[in-house]
């Protein structure tokens, strides 16, 4: 081909190139098979460390379409994350970018979020580094936003978007200024006043402060005299544009993102504060695609003792949030404050939301009585499912949020903690008290057939704990040790134990292989030295040895794992049974059954009063029936009553926020900016100034939460009008005759699939056996089905 043909050629390609760019390489991508491998091996550590992993209401996940998940409390750090992505892909066949912190990608943790396409996001706490000088505020009641410096330097160190930390004191945390403005080298202007009684203190060295951080003494002007200032760290600007538009392209494209919005993980009762990042996340996709059918998922991570080896957890989907056109258009058109209304909004959708599939309660004392009045309250005297027990503690601690000033409520919450205080005195579980009401001669058969059962188990046991003895101790020295490294490094984690979980599995990931190698090795030393005492044949290779050596250690852990979840199980159960025996503790343990016996009959007499006073659907949507309520049903059928049916146009008392409705047109209601009384603690947070309009300054994680006076961890405020600082809601989360009928259609089919697969079981029992009796419901059904109308 000749040259002015090559040229014209070029010349007629040119403009079809232009027309049709190449795409452009994504920045974090995912490969499916790297993906599911990776998922599939770490699913094995995961069933090791976990004894029951329940997902709940996963049918609310879209099977397509985008899908931001919003995933909280982060109570357990990366494991978290392997069990929301495990859950999803079992679950709904879903494959879910998660945001990860920068610091972390790297080591194992980064190689593994590269196989599953994490997006790393910079953090401006992670960059910190202590200031030059100290700083204080001149005039703190005229003009509280202007910071001013002894020593420092903040023309060279400072940037406006970076951020001033102050430390944390007396277990609270230290205030983060976000930097406007760069006036010199020894004054900043910052977009808000600090709040709080420790950041005012430490800026100006007065005492005259009231909780709020308010000066009440305003006639003086200045700080104490005399006062050279608190130190401080500083942190640079983080361009967050990438991060935002990698997460706006997977979206567009019909992916899943996921994330933490409280930023770091932690180990409190409470949900903290969320940060603008998943609100910017979720607006800025649908302002720059409008029709790409975005649906927000809230999920509650609801751990058992979450750092605990073979604990328990319930994975709980919520509804699917639409977020209103008005409030893209609000982001899109509004201006400053439009932009800054909209975000606030949908915190506040998120937040309710995520309240509404988690446990909060102000403290751990709450908890622990919550926990105590659920046990006590259950009217059917059997094993509740998980998903039953995770609902129960959440509509208990509704309740207490909205009734703890009242008399009744005080007086129970002090006889329950008194009853627990007792039980740790004995070591016993609240479980063992009920049951320990057996015959002298009954309780010492049941101790020794149970000294011997244990007995046996432990052959079972001895060996693998001995040789995975190294392993054990190791995962536990460390991850305490890392705990308080954590601890000391945060200012929002109470004891730390959100990073054991994590450190226990990513030291047994590297340890086990290292042990079972090393056992092999030896074992291959013996054979190669004298046949293993002759027991290894000649023609056995040496390559077959290595092979049924890692086989048969494995095989004997799994097997000490299995023998030793019963045997613990057992030998929890021995102190009660002697003390049962023992003449002198007897009466003890009597004494707190009847104690028990008379909290239960407490706890039971306040839920029903005080039920039917929140909820005015109480009987119709309650977890537990009474225990005379098939009596009562049989005397309604006999006497010709019907029970009422359940219209799926009754109120709903939604959880959700107010602003959470469905909308997909101009159906939508004009843009009302909210009065922030009726806010959460995420919204009330941005600053009154913050415009975001430069999205690559905003914070996706959150730097440093506000924290109450005392280290017992205070609840963050926020719900509804009349809440008291606490999303209150109703039972019932069927929020739509749409949503009713797909659930009762999805139950219906259940329980059908259900009966003809007992029928024909019954057919086949009858026609081997001669039986002519009808096989039973199975007395669970009831409860599973309350659950599932309400869950799902």
């Amino acid at each position: 081909m000749s040259e002015t043909t090559q040229l014209q050629t070029q010349q007629a390609a040119a403009p079809q190139s232009a027309a049709n760019p190449k795409p452009a390489k994504e920045l974090y991508p995912m490969v499916g098979w790297k993906y599911d491998s990776f998922l599939w091996i770490m699913s094995l550590l995961e069933d090791t460390f976990f004894r029951e992993v329940h997902p709940r209401s996963a049918w609310r996940v879209p099977k397509h379409g985008p899908v931001l998940f919003v995933a909280a409390p982060h109570a357990n750090q990366f494991v978290d994350a392997l069990v929301l992505l495990r859950t999803l892909q079992k679950e709904s066949k879903r494959r879910v970018s998660l945001l990860i912190a920068q610091k972390s990608v790297s080591g194992f943790i980064g190689w593994a979020s590269r196989q599953v396409g994490c997006v790393p996001v910079g953090r401006p706490q992670d960059s910190a580094k202590p200031g030059r000088g100290t700083v204080y505020l001149p005039n703190p009641v005229d003009d509280p936003t202007l910071v001013r410096g002894i020593g420092t330097n903040f023309t060279e160190f400072g940037e406006v978007g970076g951020i001033i930390f102050l430390p944390s004191a007396k277990g609270q945390s230290g205030e983060s200024l976000d930097i406007s403005e760069v006036i010199g080298p020894e004054e900043v202007r910052i977009k808000r006043p600090p709040k709080g009684k420790l950041a005012m203190s430490q800026l100006t060295g007065r005492d005259d402060v009231d909780a709020n951080g308010k000066l009440l003494n305003k006639e003086d002007k200045k700080p104490r005299e005399g006062y050279q200032g608190i130190k401080y760290k500083i942190a640079p600007h983080v361009d967050q544009s990438k991060v935002f538009q990698a997460v706006f392209d997977r979206l567009a494209s019909g992916g899943c993102v996921g994330i933490f919005p409280e930023g770091g993980s932690h180990d409190r009762t409470e949900l903290l504060p969320l940060k603008a990042g998943v609100a910017l996340m979720a607006l800025g996709t649908l302002a720059d695609h409008p029709d790409c059918g975005l649906k927000i998922v809230p999920v509650g991570m609801n751990y058992f003792h979450a750092h605990k080896f073979r604990s328990r957890a319930v994975v709980e989907f919520g509804a699917p949030l639409d977020i209103p056109r008005n409030l893209v258009d609000a982001y899109s058109n509004g201006g400053t404050e439009g932009r800054r209304e909209a975000v606030g909004q949908v915190l506040d959708m998120v937040y309710e939301a995520l309240s509404a599939v988690t446990v909060s309660v102000p403290d751990y004392d709450t908890l622990m009585v919550i926990q105590a009045a659920r046990r006590l309250y259950n009217p059917t005297g059997k094993p509740l499912p998980l998903p039953v027990v995770v609902e129960l503690n959440r509509r208990l601690a509704l309740g207490y949020e909205k009734y703890k000033e009242d008399p009744r409520v005080k007086e129970l919450k002090e006889a329950v903690t008194e009853y627990n205080k007792q039980l740790r005195y004995l070591d016993i579980r609240d479980h063992q008290v009920e049951k320990a009401k057996l015959s002298w001669f009954t309780v010492v058969a049941t101790f020794l057939q149970r000294v011997v059962v244990l007995f046996l188990l432990s052959a079972g046991v001895i060996p693998g704990l001995l040789l995975f003895a190294p392993v054990f101790i190791a995962c536990k020295v460390i991850s305490h040790k890392k705990a308080k490294e954590a601890l000391a490094g945060s200012v929002v984690k109470v004891q730390g134990k959100d990073v054991i979980a994590t450190w226990k599995l990513l030291v047994a990931l590297a340890l086990a292989p290292l042990c079972y190698n090393t056992y092999a090795i030896i074992t291959l030393y013996m054979v190669h030295k004298h046949r293993y005492y002759g027991w290894v044949p000649e023609w056995v290779p040496f390559w077959a040895v290595y092979i049924a050596c890692c086989i048969f250690f494995i095989l004997l852990t799994f097997a000490a794992l299995r023998f030793g979840e019963v045997g613990m199980d057992i030998l929890k159960s021995l102190r009660p049974l002697a003390l049962c025996i023992n003449p002198a503790s007897s009466y003890n343990v009597a004494k707190l059954r009847e104690r028990r016996a008379e909290l239960k009959a407490q706890v039971t007499d306040i839920i029903n009063t005080i039920g039917p006073e929140m909820f005015p659907d109480f009987e119709h949507s309650r977890l537990l029936a009474p225990a005379d309520s098939a009596a009562r049903a049989a005397a309604r059928r006999e006497a010709g009553v019907n029970s009422p049916p359940i219209s799926p146009n009754r109120p709903s008392y939604d959880r959700r926020s107010s602003y959470s409705v469905s909308v997909n047109g101009s159906d939508s209601p004009p843009f009302q900016a909210p009065t922030r009384r009726n806010t959460t603690s995420s919204s009330r947070n941005i600053p009154y100034n913050e415009s975001f309009s430069n999205i690559a300054q905003a914070q996706i994680f959150a730097t440093r939460p506000t924290t109450p006076s005392n280290h017992s961890r205070a609840s963050s405020s926020g719900g509804r009008p009349g809440s008291a600082g606490f999303p209150v809601a109703g039972f019932t989360t069927l929020d739509s005759a749409e949503g009713f009928d797909e659930a009762s259609k999805k139950i219906r089919a259940a329980m059908k699939e259900r009966g003809e697969m007992r029928r024909r079981k019954s057919q086949a029992r009858q026609f081997m056996t001669g039986d002519e009796g009808t096989s039973e419901e199975d007395g669970s059904d009831g409860v599973e089905f309350g659950d599932r109308r309400k869950g799902q």
